[in-house]
């Protein structure tokens, strides 16, 4: 099915946008995601339930975006970038959570440790190490077998490589000495100090490779690594947009985790029950700073002139509409511990939606749509879609059956398959001149 974009045998045809064909499945989406919902059994900000459904509705409005064309208009355009960097930024919280909870950096210790002793730190770390390689194996499984069959770069498929990317910044950040977790900060409150100046060095990295492109180039282009980052022409100028453009995502995201938990650990926050997160009259300005936040991202998107311009100043203000969001989302206990479970579903397999689409749903590299109805738009979307979230969710379904015998618990398979990963991955990068 994934090879149907590269066949004769069923049409194609070009993306045709209007408002109606935008904004009517929009709204008919979100009218199914209204109905579906029911009480959370957590209360925290940003929970799981909740952070799944963002990503599933986020995603929903993505593929409808792609399937109408609607990139054309500038402020649907803009609207839609902030759902990546939301997307992004929820990584990055995701992520920074874990590690600040779980505090247990195993590659480093295991660096520390002997090979006598490897059997016990295996069995008190390992859980940490599996994670590390269970996320990376569950973010690129569908994608690598799609690059060797298909004969596609890496870098086709953009959201991949940045997210993978951003986990990996995102883990060396947290790896890096001084190690702050939250149990080493309580006991030390110093340490807090020590997650600051991370964060300084971080944005500060960040910046310095914006503003040297040259100096960007040079990291990212340089063997073996190169082939990840360039596209079929050898060029990098593709990651170079999609990077620079969402630079700060991931770490502010991984900063507003660490303002959440110091809001939690000093009690300026409550979300341990069902109750607003501040008294009433600090709720109402909250809510209304949050509304006017989200007005002055939309004026923002409907005054800017050229698509250039927009996104250069994109990553200086697209985390005010994502806070503003979050606050309005979160400020009133009844609707913090509700979700919607139709999103949710969604937003669990979203990666493999945001991959398959490319050859599922659309066509001609996403510059069309696939015709498996001719003559009959909105049957053809319904069979289309039908077929392409169940491909989607069933590759979900295996990579996480597949992830179990890629990633085992006993460390000696682990080492084995690595091993082979690496003696089947070496001979295609001397093939493509990674080497």
């Amino acid at each position: 099915m994934f090879f149907i974009f590269r066949t004769n045998f069923f049409m194609k045809e070009n993306k045709y946008y209007t408002h109606l064909t935008f904004f009517i499945p929009f709204a008919y989406v979100f009218a199914l995601g209204l109905f579906f919902s029911e009480e959370s059994q957590h209360t925290q900000v940003l929970h799981r339930d909740q952070t799944d459904e963002t990503k599933g509705w986020m995603q929903l409005i993505i593929l409808i975006y792609h399937m109408t064309g609607a990139s054309q208009v500038l402020p649907i355009y803009m609207h839609v970038r902030v759902l990546v960097t939301a997307y992004l930024f929820l990584s990055g919280y995701g992520h920074f959570t874990y590690f600040w909870h779980t505090g247990d950096y195993g590659l480093y210790r295991l660096w520390h440790s002997r090979m006598r002793h490897f059997p016990i730190y295996w069995r008190s770390h390992g859980n940490w190490i599996r994670r590390l390689l269970e996320v990376l194996f569950r973010m690129n499984l569908l994608v690598l077998v799609l690059c060797l069959s298909m004969n596609r770069p890496y870098q086709f498929y953009y959201f991949v490589p940045l997210v993978s990317f951003w986990y990996a910044v995102n883990y060396v950040t947290m790896a890096i000495i001084p190690q702050v977790t939250s149990s080493s900060a309580e006991a030390n409150p110093l340490q807090y100090l020590y997650m600051v100046l991370k964060f300084v060095v971080l944005f500060s990295i960040v910046t310095v490779l914006y503003m040297s492109e040259v100096f960007f180039e040079k990291i990212f282009v340089t063997r073996p690594w190169k082939a990840l980052f360039v596209t079929t022409d050898d060029s990098i100028k593709e990651w170079w947009f999609r990077w620079k453009i969402d630079r700060y995502s991931v770490a502010s995201g991984m900063l507003f985790a660490f303002a959440y938990y110091l809001l939690r650990q000093y009690r300026i926050i409550d979300d341990n029950n069902h109750s607003n997160l501040f008294s009433r009259g600090l709720s109402l300005t909250a809510t209304l700073v949050s509304i006017i936040g989200l007005g002055i991202y939309a004026t923002f998107a409907f005054l800017c002139r050229n698509k250039p311009e927009c996104n250069e100043i994109h990553p200086y203000i697209s985390f005010v509409p994502i806070l503003s969001f979050i606050v309005l989302r979160n400020i009133s206990g009844l609707l913090r511990t509700r979700y919607s479970t139709f999103f949710a579903w969604f937003g669990k397999i979203s990666l493999e939606l945001f991959i398959a689409q490319y050859h599922i749903w659309l066509a001609a590299d996403t510059h069309g749509v696939l015709v498996l109805v001719p003559s009959y738009p909105v049957l053809n979307v319904i069979i289309t879609s039908f077929i392409f979230v169940c491909i989607a969710h069933e590759v979900h379904h295996i990579t996480r059956i597949l992830v179990k015998y890629a990633i085992p618990s006993d460390w000696r398979y682990l080492v084995r398959n690595v091993v082979i990963f690496f003696l089947i991955l070496v001979p295609i990068g001397f093939h493509d001149g990674m080497f």
